[in-house]
């Protein structure tokens, strides 16, 4: 019987940058498939590219099963893969790292599972790349933004609709 891998597709996406951003997801395990994003009022592409790793992992119930990362994101990919990750956490991200709270949050998740990162070209002929990136836009281009609380409050922005 072949090992059971939880394969997950992950792209972020901004309207400008800042601007309006999203994240698109496509989990599959087994025959099951999951479809998830989201839309933020103001962000970066970068954020949203992390932040769909994130909710991914919170989205994975069992742990103990490996998981296949698959994003068109170099900048998530070579942070993990890399080290550089770790050694922004071993100098608390000293040099005015962006988008600390969020690597933070990947980094805590991250332990409690097995990934394997894989980075595949963005806008090629990946049909489930192609299905994230669908998502991240439409999330992004949707009316039911939300609040990207610590981009934010980090760039000075107005929070009065908080």
């Amino acid at each position: 019987m072949a090992e059971k891998k939880i394969t997950i597709y992950t792209d972020g996406a901004a309207r400008g940058n800042p601007g309006p951003g999203g994240y698109g997801i496509v989990m599959m395990y087994g025959p099951h498939r999951k479809d998830l994003s989201e839309g933020y009022r103001l962000t970066t592409n970068n954020r949203m590219e992390l932040l769909a790793v994130i909710k991914a992992l919170e989205s994975v119930k069992n742990p103990e099963i490996e998981i296949d990362l698959f994003t068109d994101s170099k900048y998530v990919v070579d942070a993990i893969s890399k080290g550089w990750l770790n050694k922004w956490i071993n100098t608390n991200f000293k040099g005015g790292k962006k988008n600390v709270d969020l690597w933070k949050r990947y980094y805590q998740l991250s332990k409690k599972f097995k990934i394997k990162f894989h980075w595949v070209k963005g806008h090629a002929e990946n049909i489930y790349n192609n299905r994230c990136d669908q998502l991240a836009t439409e999330a992004a281009d949707g009316t039911k933004l939300k609040v990207d609380t610590q981009y934010e409050l980090m760039n000075g922005e107005d929070n009065s609709l908080l």
